[in-house]
């Protein structure tokens, strides 16, 4: 074997990985595409003979191609008018993806995702390198040009924010089901109360349509949200399919091979903490429903 299929050889061996930690860095699909390319092309130009542990190597370098995305993309981020959400990955409840299982394994829901996008750059390097897919901060530190304690006291840092807004989301598949049911049956009939019983007091309203006129601020608290739901949501609600959005529950709204909006909830105590609205056509690329 030459040394380009070999390189070829391990780089699709090492893809499910790295795609993973692109997709926990960055949150799309698409722009993890672009960095693992970007990994590639870094891997062709350089000499390899004396690397030891090559996915290591690529894992740096995916790390490394990612921070300078995030950088990039902070600078690009003035024009959204609503929140930014993660690109979804969605699948129904039968399918069983490897690569998706791979890339949403660790629980790496939507709300996590939302809460590493309001960390720094480094911070959630570090964090996502290290605590994720543990990788020493001695490697750490070169990729943010710090030292390895530094590198450490950033993950910590990434650490206590995760912690103190993530939410621990309920396991149980068909508890979750359960419980958006009970949401889709109340926005369809209109019931107020109902809505309000399968809220949580706190629950948080996202909505990502990217630079759109329409989107909005977040909006909180279960009356406002059923508010905002039965204005807006009821007659979309008979066209809610159910999926799996990110591992959990969700539903996407639409044309069988057109969906035009994704939505993500978050279940905690069999109460509904966080509903994320995607309707950004650049997140939505792609998403073909055939059931």
């Amino acid at each position: 074997m030459n040394a380009q299929a070999w390189q070829i050889e391990e780089f699709e061996r090492h893809r499910p990985h790295l795609q993973a930690v692109a997709y926990r860095m960055l949150g799309s699909l698409s722009e993890a595409d672009d960095a693992l390319q970007e990994a590639w092309l870094r891997l062709n130009r350089s000499e390899t003979d004396e690397v030891a542990n090559l996915g290591g190597w690529l894992t740096t370098v995916v790390g490394r191609v990612c921070l300078d995305m995030l950088r990039s993309r902070r600078a690009r981020r003035v024009d959204y008018v609503g929140s930014w959400l993660p690109e979804p990955i969605v699948s129904f409840d039968a399918e069983t993806d490897p690569q998706q299982e791979a890339l949403i394994a660790d629980s790496v829901g939507l709300a996590l995702l939302v809460v590493l996008e309001t960390l720094t750059p480094p911070e959630r390097l570090a964090f996502v390198l290290h605590d994720m897919f543990g990788v020493h901060f001695d490697e750490i530190a070169p990729i943010v040009g710090r030292t390895p304690e530094a590198a450490r006291q950033l993950a910590s840092r990434a650490r206590r924010r995760v912690q103190g807004a993530a939410a621990n989301a309920d396991a149980d598949l068909t508890q979750q089901r359960d419980v958006v049911d009970a949401f889709l049956a109340a926005s369809r009939a209109g019931d107020f109360d109902a809505l309000l019983a399968v809220l949580d007091p706190s629950v948080v309203f996202r909505f990502d349509a990217g630079t759109s006129p329409l989107a909005r601020p977040p909006i909180t608290g279960a009356p406002a949200v059923a508010r905002q739901v039965l204005a807006r949501g009821s007659r979309l609600a008979p066209h809610a399919r159910p999926v799996l959005v990110n591992g959990a529950a969700g539903v996407v709204v639409g044309p069988a091979q057109r969906p035009f909006a994704v939505v993500g909830f978050t279940v905690v105590g069999r109460r509904i903490v966080a509903i994320d609205l995607i309707t950004d056509p650049e997140k939505l690329r792609g998403l073909a429903v055939d059931h």
